[in-house]
């Protein structure tokens, strides 16, 4: 997909949030190697990499707009590298730290790729991980809606993006299944203050409109894009608007 990170780090600081509460769950330690799936522009990363002293970190990720920008973090300790996932947790490297913050939501068929995610780690390695859950509000709902309204579904041929995450209960069953111990997984609610339904607009277009604009006509994009947002409006007339964003965060230790 192609990410815009400007439009992506608008809402930044309510967009790091979670990556604090994550990196609370890392047990730091001294000389490790660290790789962070999905790394987006690279600042959280060496956010990382300074938790982690000694250590060797790997930041892997297919969007080149987003690399761009991680090249000014990069060091003798942090590297970036632009590979898809699904190329990461096939190269048969292992490591004492995956870490993925808010980007395995994108991949299919999560009870196989975490077991694979979880194959990266060396014993005793650790495995911590961020995902959105925010699929059933509103705001994701509503583009699955029109998605499946004419003109739409006939541009996109009945296409919308696959619901991938799973229940808690799903995670915390794939991590013991799995050799995971010390498991850790919950949702927590992120309550986000919005000025308006136009900014909710604008949150997910750096996000979950994403892959439906890249699908349509560029002549129906602006009319799908309109339309959204006159719904959003009539939903969340209010200002400001309170967004509850809801995430899964994850852990374990291989034994």
């Amino acid at each position: 997909m192609a990410w815009n990170p400007d439009v992506y780090e608008k809402f930044k600081n309510e967009r790091y949030l979670p990556f604090y509460d994550l990196l609370s769950l890392v047990q730091v330690k001294e000389n490790l190697k660290a790789i962070d799936l999905g790394c987006g522009t690279g600042e959280l990363t060496a956010k990382l990499a300074k938790e982690l002293p000694g250590s060797k970190v790997l930041g892997v990720d297919s969007s080149a707009e987003m690399l761009q920008k991680a090249k000014a973090y990069a060091d003798d300790d942090l590297h970036f590298q632009q590979r898809d996932i699904e190329q990461a947790l096939s190269d048969g490297e292992k490591y004492d730290l995956v870490f993925s913050n808010a980007a395995l939501q994108w991949l299919n068929e999560h009870e196989i790729v975490f077991p694979k995610v979880i194959g990266l780690l060396e014993k005793g390695g650790q495995v911590a991980i961020q995902i959105p859950s925010n699929h059933d509000h509103f705001t994701h709902r509503l583009i699955r809606d029109l998605a499946f309204e004419s003109p739409y579904k006939e541009a996109l041929n009945s296409w919308v993006r696959p619901l991938t995450v799973l229940k808690i209960e799903d995670y915390g069953k794939i991590f013991f299944e799995n050799g995971l111990s010390d498991i850790c997984v919950f949702e927590k609610i992120y309550p986000h203050i919005l000025p308006n339904a136009d900014a909710l607009y604008e949150w997910t277009s750096g996000t979950a409109l994403i892959p439906y604009m890249e699908k349509l006509p560029e002549h129906l994009q602006e009319q799908f894009k309109n339309e959204y947002i006159n719904r959003l409006r009539i939903e969340f007339p209010e200002s400001p608007v309170f967004y509850p964003f809801k995430r899964i965060l994850m852990s374990g230790i291989l034994s």
